[in-house]
């Protein structure tokens, strides 16, 4: 019987913030994450996060080469399939499976910007891409 599941590991709040990080910067050494992320978190050091990528390495979470001398880190999914993936889970055990109450939930409980919520209606009338 197989322990793991079929489907991509789902990353934690941490590994959530490199891969935030790398989709932002695009593949980077450990030191650069380490710098852009320093910016909002003066507490993070670089071992942390050395040890934190490396330990997403080993799960899948990236890709890493190791052509350099510096390694160079690149997330192994892409955002929107991570996005899919982790918003797919929530709606299957926050929601009952259903989209429309996650939507619901999004609009009534103030978490979408006017802005936003312009967009979604434009995307409901057919006007948005």
């Amino acid at each position: 019987m197989n322990r793991f599941p079929a489907s991509p590991l789902k990353p934690t709040s941490a590994e959530l913030d490199v891969l935030q990080t790398l989709w932002e910067t695009g593949p980077a050494t450990v030191k650069a994450v380490h710098q852009a992320m320093a910016a909002d978190r003066p507490e993070l050091t670089y071992a942390n996060v050395l040890r934190l990528m490396q330990i997403m390495h080993g799960k899948g979470l990236l890709e890493r080469d190791e052509s350099e001398r510096s390694h160079v880190y690149a997330p192994a999914q892409s955002q929107k399939s991570t996005q899919a993936s982790l918003l797919k889970d929530l709606i299957s055990k926050a929601f009952a499976g259903s989209g429309k109450a996650l939507v619901l939930a999004a609009l009534r409980g103030g978490h979408v910007s006017q802005q936003e919520r312009a967009e979604i209606e434009d995307l409901l009338r057919g006007d948005g891409k």
